[in-house]
C-alpha cells in the first residue's frame, strides 16, 4: 500500500486548501470504491496525525482508495467549518473520480468517533446540496449525541472519555450553540428518508453504543439500505479511541467489502 500527503485545491474561498493524505491499494482493482475518510479525536486533533490511521489503511488494503481529509486544522474542529470542509473535499473527491478510480467507482464517506459525526453530517448535506453523488456512508461509533444522556454512555469513565468528548462538544459546538442543527448532531435530525446508504458499526461494550445503534434503527425506519453490524464485548473495538487496530479488524474490512459489494448489486 502506498501513501502521501497531498495540498488539494477546494472551491471555498476562506479556506482554498486542505491537507489530504491518499492511501491506495496494494493492487489496484477495476473501478475502486474511493472514500473519503475522516479520523476521530473528540473534536480534538488541531494536526494532520503523524502516522497513518489504521483504519483508513486497512480499507486501502481491502481495495478502497481512501483519501482522509484533514478537517480539524482548516476548520478548528468547529461546527459548521467542520461540514463546509467535508463538503469541499467530496466535490473535490467526485470531481476527480475518474483519475483516482474510474468512472465507475463508488464514491463513499466514512468516519470514527467525531470523524464520525463529520461523516454523518456529510452525508446527509450531501443529499440537501449532491443528490445522487454520494453512494455509501460507513459510520464506526460515530459521536452523535450531545446530550450524552444514553445509559451505555455513563459507563464512558471505564475508558476515560466521558470528560473527553464533553469538552469536545463544547468545542465543536461552540458551547453549544446551535447543537440541534441536524448536520452538527444527525441524531437529532428529523429528516433521514434519502440520505446514502450506511454501514453502521460499534459493540456491545462501546459506551456510544446506544446512539449508534438507535440511529442506525432510524436509518432502516426512514427507508435508508442499512448494514449494521456489532461486535461482542471484549472484542477491543474500543480501542478505535486511540487511534489503534486489533483483531477486530479484519472482521470489519469483511463487513466494508460486503457493503460495497450491496452497494453495487
Amino acid at each position: 500500500m502506498r501513501m502521501r500527503w497531498e495540498e488539494v485545491e477546494l472551491d471555498m474561498p476562506t479556506r482554498p486548501r486542505m491537507p489530504m493524505r491518499l492511501y491506495e491499494p496494494p493492487v489496484r482493482q477495476k473501478a475502486p470504491p474511493l472514500v473519503l475518510y475522516f479520523r476521530g479525536g473528540a473534536f480534538q486533533q488541531d494536526e494532520p496525525a503523524d502516522r497513518e490511521t489504521p483504519i483508513a489503511s486497512a480499507l486501502a488494503a481491502s481495495g478502497a482508495v481512501v483519501v482522509e481529509a484533514d478537517y480539524g486544522s482548516i476548520s478548528r474542529n468547529m461546527f459548521p467549518d467542520a461540514v463546509d470542509c467535508g463538503l469541499a473535499a467530496l466535490r473535490c473527491l467526485s470531481s476527480r473520480r475518474r483519475q483516482l478510480g474510474g468512472v465507475k467507482s463508488l464514491i463513499l464517506v466514512a468516519g470514527e468517533e467525531a470523524g464520525g459525526n463529520v461523516a454523518a453530517g456529510l452525508a446527509l448535506k450531501a443529499r440537501d446540496q449532491m443528490p445522487g453523488q454520494l453512494h455509501g456512508q460507513v459510520l464506526l461509533s460515530p459521536l452523535i449525541d450531545p446530550t450524552m444522556s444514553s445509559v451505555s454512555i455513563r459507563q464512558a469513565d471505564t475508558i476515560g472519555m466521558r470528560d473527553r468528548w464533553s469538552d469536545g462538544w463544547m468545542r465543536y459546538l461552540r458551547g453549544f450553540c446551535g447543537s440541534t442543527h441536524p448536520y452538527a448532531a444527525p441524531c437529532l435530525c428529523s429528516r433521514l428518508s434519502a440520505v446514502a446508504p450506511a454501514l453502521v458499526v460499534t459493540s456491545e461494550d462501546d459506551p456510544l453504543h446506544d446512539e449508534v445503534v438507535s440511529y442506525a434503527d432510524r436509518l432502516g425506519e426512514a427507508g435508508v439500505k442499512v448494514r449494521q453490524h456489532v461486535f461482542p464485548a471484549g472484542s477491543g473495538w474500543n480501542e478505535i479511541y486511540n487511534e489503534e487496530g486489533g483483531a477486530w479488524m479484519q472482521a470489519l474490512c469483511v463487513q466494508f467489502s460486503l457493503f460495497v459489494q450491496d452497494l453495487r448489486a
